[in-house]
């Protein structure tokens, strides 16, 4: 199950590809696509297969984003939180000493390259809930992986 929670920024975002298909994006490939019938046969019409193509790719994610905002709710990290929770900063200890840092986020937001990491995830899941010094186990398909988690916060640390 998809959990609907989501920061400010990430409802932001959601919004705003919403708004640049709905206003931008589909426009330009309706208008694609009428040039191209215009030009006679559509059989072999290149330009206006791939624009009726890209139009049905961008009204599955116009249906798709419209549905996700309809049911998102935006939740706002604690300011001095004691336990991870959504929208926390987690920093954490592997066995050979590594260090990580993530944010909790919404499945509609998260980008491990970007430090964000979703709620829903097994790591996310594993760290919910804890506190400082916990030591817990993470189930990954590369093998469990203990860690201890070392600081909790509710903005990015350093």
């Amino acid at each position: 199950m998809v959990s609907n929670m989501i920061s400010a920024e990430g409802r932001k975002r959601l919004q705003e590809r919403y708004d640049f298909l709905w206003e931008t994006e589909r426009p330009r490939m309706v208008k694609n696509m009428a040039d191209a019938a215009a030009e006679g046969d559509r059989s072999e019409n290149a330009e206006y297969i791939y624009s009726k193509k890209r139009l049905r790719e961008i009204d599955r994610e116009l249906r798709h984003l419209g549905d996700r905002l309809k049911v998102v709710k935006v939740i706002y990290p604690p300011l001095n939180p004691s336990t991870v929770s959504f929208g926390c900063w987690v920093s954490y200890e592997d066995e050979e000493g590594e260090e990580r840092c993530y944010q909790l986020v919404g499945p509609d937001e998260f980008d491990v390259t970007a430090g964000k990491i979703s709620v829903d995830s097994p790591v996310g899941k594993a760290l919910l809930g804890r506190r400082v010094d916990d030591e817990i186990t993470i189930k990954r398909p590369a093998g469990d992986l203990t860690v201890t988690i070392v600081a909790i916060s509710s903005t990015r640390p350093g």
